[in-house]
């Protein structure tokens, strides 16, 4: 039984009766709202093209709408990316700030995301222009410059408190990883790994790297070790590296992402924040443990 989901940002929410009974008229099934004026199911839409009528509909106002089956709705895997998925940044290109190389760096990690560099490559370029960098300053970027993306802790402990796994899988680096791994409360964190020759960097990161063979294979490794089907699995990113993850789980996200990793997932979330991922799965407000 399919569901068209439509949800707002919680911040600046532009989705109201008005606009949902609108769209219930068109596409026909049964309003059903998981937060008032945030998040709404519209259950078994008889329009074929339901996704696209309510786009329509919706117009320039920031609101999501996709469709996603009810069967096995809530997940028991969640695989994240990190950088501009569950922190708003790009950890490589404050980095590069500190040697006042971001629009260098930035302009390769942008490219890397779009899929117009080979991922290795553009990690290695980028990590070998921050030779030098001492820990200290990595440290300091990391408690200043680096701030959690909206919903993401509410995401992780509400999964977990429902009996999910979660992952973080990142393309970025550990010494960001592990320490917001810690701060939302995922399982685990896989990154790169920054080499150091005493306290400061080598310009190298330690081989193999994490790039997308790795998200997704970790994520169907940690199915297949829970006897989960990788239908019962969630993965969310924003960059091209992220895209093999999506395309292999049960429900895969884009999140604000660039537009070809949009067009290319299942779901797209391009205005709500990562509370937007309970709301797919059917969760109601009164259930998100924050």
């Amino acid at each position: 039984m399919p569901v068209l989901s439509l949800i707002t940002n919680p911040a600046d929410p532009e989705l109201d009766a008005a606009l949902a009974q609108a769209v219930v008229a068109q596409t026909g099934g049964e309003l059903n709202w998981l937060n008032h004026g945030i998040a709404c199911d519209i259950i078994e839409p008889k329009a074929p093209d339901a996704v696209q009528v309510a786009r329509d509909i919706i117009g320039k106002r920031a609101v999501d709408a996709n469709l996603v089956p009810t069967e096995g709705r809530r997940k028991q895997l969640l695989v994240a990316d990190m950088d501009s998925t569950m922190i708003e940044q790009e950890c490589i290109d404050e980095l590069a700030v500190a040697l006042d190389l971001k629009p260098q760096v930035a302009e390769i990690t942008d490219r890397a995301m779009r899929g117009e560099l080979d991922f290795a490559e553009a990690l290695d370029t980028r990590v070998a222009l921050l030779k030098g960098l001492k820990r200290s300053v990595i440290e300091e970027i990391r408690r200043e410059a680096i701030t959690l993306a909206p919903g993401g802790r509410a995401l992780v402990q509400t999964m977990k408190a429902y009996g999910a796994y979660t992952s973080l899988v990142s393309g970025g680096f550990t010494f960001f990883a592990d320490y917001f791994a810690r701060r939302i409360g995922f399982d685990e964190a896989i990154a790169n790994v920054l080499e150091f020759d005493g306290d400061a960097l080598t310009g190298t990161v330690t081989k193999p790297i994490v790039d997308k063979n790795t998200k997704r294979d970790r994520l169907l490794a940690l199915a297949n070790e829970r006897g989960l089907n990788p239908i019962q699995t969630l993965a969310v990113g924003d960059g091209a590296n992220d895209l093999d993850m999506i395309g292999v789980a049960g429900f895969g996200v884009a999140l604000h992402a660039k537009p070809a990793v949009a067009a290319a997932a299942g779901i797209r979330i391009d205005h709500g924040d990562l509370t937007a991922l309970l709301y797919l799965q059917g969760y109601y407000d009164d259930e998100f443990v924050r």
